[in-house]
């Protein structure tokens, strides 16, 4: 089946503005200088209010970037109203953005960071419960082996994508081990010698960038360790680029 042309983001992103300012948090308390090698996860308490959303806050951040309008000099909205505008963009495809007339607008604020701090329990309310991070028709992809000519194809589709002003959303997955599972918004490209470098917004921490590596002579993605990744190889998978992803 032919691709559908990339329309290019009606803006670029960028991580100041175009971010949400709360985090997906975590479930677990990570260890991994453990014996064995292996994590340890213990269950925080008391248990997060907002968690299992990378994938939801991932895609609302490109749903955001394709369908609203943000217009700092004028009043903002009435409540009700600021409800109802984030459902309407939260209704919108991900995968494609829309007409410029067609962009929902949003009045008072410089962008979706600053207007992710006003307005953080109407957005948490909007965009939807864990399940959607878990009932996601890209799933299936990570179940078959994920070749090293396949991470060769995503890095160098990632850098198409990122050339056009599309940015991609990924899957980050060890599969079957399922030591990462984890969604991120890729905005940037750095190129260091042979390795390139993807600059990503992490859900799970909305403070800074995400660095998420690719060696092209080992055809492989790393990520360095963090509060929830031990550090290493991880596979790649873009999603929300079709209608089977």
């Amino acid at each position: 089946m032919p691709q559908a042309p990339i329309i290019p983001s009606p803006r670029r992103f960028r991580f100041e503005r175009d971010t949400l300012a709360f985090a997906n948090e975590l479930v677990c308390e990570y260890r991994f200088d453990t014996p064995d090698g292996r994590p340890k996860m213990t269950a925080r308490e008391p248990r997060p209010d907002y968690a299992l959303r990378c994938f939801v806050l991932a895609r609302a951040a490109r749903q955001f970037l394709f369908h609203a309008e943000f217009q700092p000099g004028l009043p903002a909205a009435p409540e009700g109203e600021i409800r109802a505008r984030i459902r309407q963009v939260i209704s919108r495809n991900p995968r494609r953005p829309c007409a410029p007339e067609e962009r929902v607008q949003f009045p008072g604020s410089t962008g979706l960071r600053a207007f992710s701090q006003a307005w953080e329990a109407a957005l948490k309310d909007a965009c939807g419960g864990a399940w959607r991070s878990y009932v996601l028709r890209s799933h299936w992809r990570m179940v078959l082996p994920l070749l090293r000519r396949h991470q060769a194809r995503t890095a160098a589709r990632l850098q198409t994508r990122l050339a056009a002003g599309v940015p991609p959303i990924v899957h980050l997955v060890r599969f079957p081990q399922l030591t990462i599972n984890h969604g991120m918004l890729v905005f940037e490209v750095e190129q260091t010698g042979p390795q390139t470098t993807f600059l990503a917004y992490d859900p799970n921490d909305p403070e800074r960038p995400a660095r998420l590596a690719y060696d092209p002579a080992a055809r492989t993605f790393s990520l360095p360790a963090n509060r929830y990744w031990a550090g290493g190889v991880l596979d790649v998978i873009e999603i929300y680029r079709n209608w089977w992803f």
